[in-house]
């Protein structure tokens, strides 16, 4: 495989914690924190390390950031500190971010620990097992099951690097993996999934990482795990096998890139580097909702059975900005699969009013960071009421997720950039999976099966098309960047679409933009258009009549000379006669065309901001998270 090829895998690996290992000959703790400081944009929930001191494990872990960490390790002063060890740093999946859920986790008896990325899919069914079997555990995570997992086959006789295969065979899901021993305090253990792995060869030395930056201050000398591949690690010598005991042989590649663009896994922006992330976060989304044996959408884990659903006879979806695209996108989607009413509300305006809420309401707060302050706010609201309260949200453990009756984490990761890309298309994809869950568990209509098909093939199709569109999008871009308003129109599931697109533009490239749906057209803004006025204009023929319609829009806005840019389903011919420039998007299901449409406008947004020498991942006068009012 190629250096390309390897780099190009590595970089969509799933982003959700940070993970770095050290067996050599300096100073563990020194080589630790310097890696978990380079990985600390993987997450900042808690962070820890073990390592040895004299004959015992010594673990450290803390809430919050990587100074806190290195503060307590000061505070303790420790004396002796022995390779091998590792270092973690978390992005909550499982379990609210504290000390106890901080990684590294150890074993009943004391003589391992683990450190864990990614999400074990069936680590509830496990541990019930363990238990069963005797087994304490001190934390909620689904982390802690592996190393319990590992103990219980050496119970069984296993040698080490036997039970750790032993192990791995049994879990379902994504992960990276490292472990050590103090039976054997010269190896360091590590497996990849789905999950990505990096290790580092040095002399006398050797590291491992979840991403690149850890490595760069010891080593450009790398080799990189695929999935269903382990290696067993010492000071002198890395050894990779399969799962089956094979032994591989891997070339080193020798890296190239400096620190900052290391960050970014070579991404000039990690708003770019989020784009690209979106097959994955989708994947990790799906991860532990669809059940391949059984062929069904499954919520039952997050407790959303028919009971909570019960006499139900409204929903209200509250939001702000780009989640509140998202819920209107859910409305939709729900009153297409389900005879219940939906609104979609604006959180600022939704306190301010008086909404009908009863006990048979119910309300979903709809938030990436999960402490948005008007819809914290809105959820406090509904919830006096008598509402039942489902969150949607990315952070595990934050204000909305703490009070709502049940929640759905989108599990998409940490997102750096204040322009909400990733998080989006979770968003909507949790809003489908849970459109179609409600219509099965009330007998509406079953998942078809064919549904479950394309939902395993959701992030391969996704990510064919970023990269084939991404090409067009910078030839496009460069042709409109100067331009200093644009029109975004959609119908129907699109029009949602349409205000993202304009939002995003808005949001990074300081240029005026305006979305509408198309048919609104000429009742007003149709007076805007003119020759240097693009118009982006979403229409599918998966909507049916509706392409037509929109077809008929784009046409008014041609007879006035307004340049168009058409982003439609492929071999759209009527409307590649009438753009100035067409970008096609694969057929796929219509609930499914949200996710697609709005990977051009991402991109469109990104490339101009570009070219207009914006500061794409941090936008004046923005902020990540808006926790006040």
């Amino acid at each position: 495989m190629g250096v390309g090829r390897l780099f190009k895998n590595f970089k969509r690996g799933e982003n959700v914690c940070g993970i770095i290992g050290y067996v050599g000959n300096r100073n563990v703790l020194a080589v630790l924190l310097e890696g978990l400081r380079r990985l600390e944009y993987r997450g900042y929930d808690s962070a820890g390390v073990v390592f040895f001191e004299k004959e015992n494990i010594r673990v450290v872990k803390v809430k919050g950031k990587i100074l806190n960490l290195q503060e307590k390790i000061l505070e303790e002063n420790f004396i002796e500190s022995k390779a091998p060890g590792l270092g973690h740093t978390r992005w909550a999946t499982h379990g609210e971010p504290s000390t106890e859920n901080a990684h590294p986790h150890i074993d009943c008896k004391g003589i391992l620990a683990l450190v864990h990325n990614g999400i074990i899919e069936n680590y509830y069914s496990l541990k019930k097992e363990l238990e069963a079997k005797g087994h304490r555990f001190s934390s909620a995570t689904d982390t802690e099951v592996i190393v319990h997992l590992v103990e219980e086959f050496l119970n069984q006789g296993l040698e080490l690097k036997e039970a750790f295969i032993a192990a791995l065979k049994k879990l379902k899901g994504a992960y990276a993996i490292a472990l050590i021993s103090l039976k054997e305090p010269d190896l360091l253990l590590v497996a990849k999934n789905q999950s990505p792995v990096v290790i580092g060869l040095g002399e006398e030395e050797n590291l491992i990482a979840s991403d690149i930056p850890a490595l760069l201050p010891f080593t450009r000398k790398v080799l990189f795990l695929e999935d269903g591949e382990l290696a067993f690690i010492t000071k002198e010598k890395v050894e990779i096998y399969n799962l089956k005991g094979k032994r591989i042989y891997k070339e080193s590649v020798e890296i190239q890139w400096d620190l900052a663009s290391a960050e970014k896994s070579g991404f000039p922006h990690f708003m770019l580097k989020e784009i690209y992330e979106q097959p994955d976060a989708i994947k990790n989304t799906l991860l532990g909702r669809v059940d391949l044996e059984e062929r069904k959408i499954d919520f039952s884990k997050e407790g959303l059975n028919k009971d909570f659903f019960k006499d139900l006879q409204k929903i209200f979806l509250v939001a702000c900005g780009t989640s509140y695209h998202a819920a209107l996108v859910g409305k939709y989607l729900i009153e297409k699969h389900l005879p219940l009413p939906v609104e979609v509300d604006l959180a600022s305006e939704f306190r301010y009013r008086d909404p009908l809420i009863n006990s048979k309401t119910l309300f979903i707060a709809i938030s990436q960071s999960g402490e948005t302050a008007d819809t914290l706010a809105s959820l406090r609201l509904a919830k006096e009421k008598g509402a039942k309260i489902l969150s949607i949200c990315n952070v595990l453990g934050s204000s909305i997720a703490r009070e709502s009756h049940k929640v759905i984490y989108t599990q998409a990761g940490p997102e750096i950039s204040v322009a909400s890309t990733k998080a989006f298309v979770t968003q909507v994809l949790i809003l489908i999976l849970l459109s179609l869950y409600l219509k099965s568990i009330f007998n509406f209509h079953e998942v078809q099966k064919n549904w479950i098909e394309y939902l395993i093939q959701l992030p391969s199709k996704l990510r064919q098309f970023t990269e084939k569109v991404h090409k067009e999008i910078k030839q496009l871009a460069t042709s409109w960047y100067k331009a200093e308003d644009f029109l975004y129109l959609g119908r129907n599931i699109l029009f949602p679409i349409a205000l993202e697109g304009a939002l995003k533009l808005k949001e990074i490239s300081y240029v005026h933009a305006e979305g509408y749906a198309a048919g609104e057209m000429k009742h007003g803004p149709i007076a805007l258009i003119e020759e240097n006025v693009p118009t982006v204009i979403l229409a599918a023929k998966e909507t049916g009549i509706i392409f037509e319609k929109t077809l008929s829009n784009a046409e008014e806005i041609k007879a006035r000379r307004g340049p168009i840019i058409s982003v439609v389903t492929e071999n759209s011919e009527e409307f590649k006669k009438i753009s100035d420039y067409t970008i096609e998007v694969p057929l796929t299901y219509w609930e499914f065309l949200p996710i697609f449409y709005v990977i051009p406008l991402q991109l469109l947004a990104y490339e101009i901001a570009v070219l207009r020498g914006c500061d794409v991942d941090k936008p004046r006068n923005l902020a990540k998270s808006v926790t006040v009012e």
